[in-house]
């Protein structure tokens, strides 16, 4: 469609920094309280029920919940980035959205090659959106500018 891209591997790095940042500040800083410093220093790989839920349970929800309803996480959307569907350019399923989440994990399993794919394909797609049958899309339609006179 005019005005729009695939959207490559570097813009797509931006947005998941963004969502990182996001995902520190809204679950992460919380965690720390609730759990102080052995959060961050103790061995365990969960500390506890609020680990569990606001760690894991949380994130995997708002993610795919944001791709459904807003074809896109908060950096995506703040990038311009749409995630749709393959074939008809129209919003996800929920079917896709999980397989999609899902294929993060084959993605970042060899060295995250699966990611680095995206700078390589021709639909920029990884791994994870090959399985889904997912792109991701870039607005690039320029903005007017205006004057009021």
């Amino acid at each position: 469609m005019k005005g729009q891209e695939y959207a490559g591997f570097w813009i797509r790095v931006g947005a998941t920094l963004i969502d990182s940042l996001i995902i520190i500040i809204v679950l992460m800083v919380p965690l720390s309280f609730i759990y102080g410093q052995q959060y961050w220093t103790g061995d365990q790989y969960i500390h506890g029920f609020w680990d569990f839920l606001l760690g894991y349970v949380v994130p995997i929800v708002a993610t795919i919940w944001f791709w459904l309803r807003f074809m896109g996480t908060p950096g995506k959307m703040a990038l311009k980035l749409r995630i749709v569907d393959a074939k008809t350019g129209n919003g996800i399923s929920l079917g896709q959205a999980i397989g999609r989440y899902l294929g993060y994990i084959v993605s970042s399993i060899p060295l995250g090659l699966g990611f680095i794919w995206i700078g390589i394909d021709g639909r920029k797609q990884g791994w994870h959106d090959k399985m889904a049958g997912t792109v991701v899309i870039r607005d690039n339609t320029p903005v007017e500018v205006r004057f009021d006179t």
